[in-house]
């Protein structure tokens, strides 16, 4: 057993892991984080995608005791609680999902990459998002929550509610 301390949507978390625990098994079955999804275990689909000190990371794809001394934010972390992040009300009002199982992921990656790019292209939209897979929508709606996010100033950590004011 490995002894591992990390912030998880701003708690801190102490625990005995498994040295080959993978992060997304972490935070599903000891955290009962599980809005981050399980999706192919290949690091294939993006579904299992968090963000690691601020960036987005495929989770199956990491350790838990790679994550120690470090932040993590899952989807349940992204908003305060009670309202929406900016990406997540853009998703719903876009209509950006069908069966859901890709949206935590694609939405984790759709913050990060406003993060890096605050306005991008609809080809930017594309290709920042070719990581994350989704077999329901045809990407045209997340393409489009994406858009809306970004003129509504999505950021991190930020609810919609405050970015709609702004």
């Amino acid at each position: 057993m490995a002894r591992i301390e990390l912030t998880v949507d701003g708690a801190q978390v102490s625990d005995d892991v498994e040295p080959r625990m993978l992060l997304v098994q972490y935070l599903r079955e000891k955290l009962g984080k599980t809005g981050t999804v399980i999706g192919c275990d290949t690091s294939n689909c993006g579904a299992c995608t968090v963000h690691l000190d601020g960036r987005s990371v495929k989770s199956c794809n990491v350790l838990a005791v790679q994550a120690n001394g470090h932040e993590v934010t899952t989807i349940e972390g992204l908003a305060e609680p009670g309202s929406l992040h900016a990406m997540q009300e853009a998703f719903h009002e876009c209509h950006a999902l069908q069966c859901g199982f890709c949206t935590p992921g694609m939405i984790m990656q759709s913050v990060d990459l406003l993060n890096d790019n605050p306005n991008p292209s609809e080809d930017e939209i594309r290709n920042g998002l070719e990581g994350n897979l989704c077999r329901c929508t045809g990407y045209h709606n997340i393409v489009r929550a994406v858009q809306a996010a970004a003129a509504a100033g999505a950021t991190t950590a930020q609810p919609a509610a405050e970015k709609v004011e702004a």
